[in-house]
């Protein structure tokens, strides 16, 4: 690592005597792009990640000087990968750079990658606001190129985010409109009943027993099989149990479910409503 290391510091030394010595513009900078990326390459196989990543911001701005810009963009891609090691901010920035340039020359489905990737960064540091801002610049990059599935799969991200946050009427739109894309393609016909599931367990949360009654008479009609699936039954029973305030018809209908734990936290926390709410009923009453 250590020979790699030196390798890497005479090739950055190299290229920037290429650039501020004499000779032709272009020629002097295309050198300097060369050496750059070989400093890099060593730099990573040091694995000396900063360092790595410092040197692809100067090999992007190297190539934007020579009006490169998809070698500029996949430049500051390298630095961001490179960072994701060791700064999930730094690497943030220079993904934004990247999609800043491909929506230059028009590479839409290539910024919408990454603006799909720096939602996932924000995601990992539990900053979820940012998160939707980028999944949703990236599900309308991805449909703008028709590419519904990449879409789809961002405001799926939107919808969970949404709906932790309590915003429950976004995510249940969005969980509805996949749902219908969903029955209109035989491929993903059998996916609908989990958006379907996903939109009724927003509408408990909201606490509306007839807004629900309600979703799930549209949701036969969308999906005319929906009446049949066990996702139905879930989401008639919790309505039920929450309408009569039974605890314990709730936490049976949940335990028959037993595929249910991407939607544990939020029957959970309607659970403890319905216990807490009960148990100042009793407390009451006796």
């Amino acid at each position: 690592m250590g020979d790699q290391m030196v390798k890497g510091e005479e090739f950055e030394r190299k290229a920037e005597k290429k650039i501020t010595g004499w000779g032709l513009f272009s020629s002097k900078h295309e050198d300097a792009a060369d050496l750059y990326q070989k400093a890099a390459n060593s730099f990573k196989l040091a694995k000396s990640w900063d360092r790595a990543a410092m040197v692809y911001i100067k090999l992007a701005n190297c190539n934007l000087k020579l009006g490169s810009k998809h070698e500029a963009a996949s430049a500051y891609v390298d630095a961001a990968n490179c960072y994701k090691k060791t700064s999930p901010k730094q690497a943030i920035s220079c993904l934004d750079q990247a999609v800043t340039i491909f929506l230059e020359i028009s590479r839409l489905n290539m910024a919408a990658r990454y603006c799909k990737d720096i939602g996932e960064l924000y995601e990992q540091q539990e900053n979820f606001d940012q998160a939707v801002v980028y999944f949703e610049r990236s599900a309308d990059l991805f449909q703008t190129e028709e590419v519904t599935t990449s879409a789809n799969q961002c405001r799926l991200k939107v919808a969970q985010f949404s709906a932790q946050s309590g915003k429950y009427p976004k995510a249940i739109e969005i969980y509805e409109e996949i749902a219908r894309h969903s029955l209109n393609n035989n491929l993903l016909k059998y996916g609908a009943r989990g958006h379907l599931l996903n939109a009724g367990i927003c509408q408990l949360c909201k606490g509306d027993v007839v807004a629900i009654t309600n979703a799930l008479e549209k949701y036969q009609d969308m999906d005319p099989t929906f009446s049949r699936t066990r996702e139905y039954k879930l989401l008639a029973d919790l309505a039920a149990a929450v309408d009569e305030e039974d605890v314990a018809k709730f936490t049976a209908a949940v335990k028959e479910f037993d595929s249910i734990s991407r939607l544990i936290n939020q029957i959970n926390e309607i659970y403890c409503t319905l216990k807490d709410e009960a148990s100042q009923k009793w407390d009451l009453e006796s």
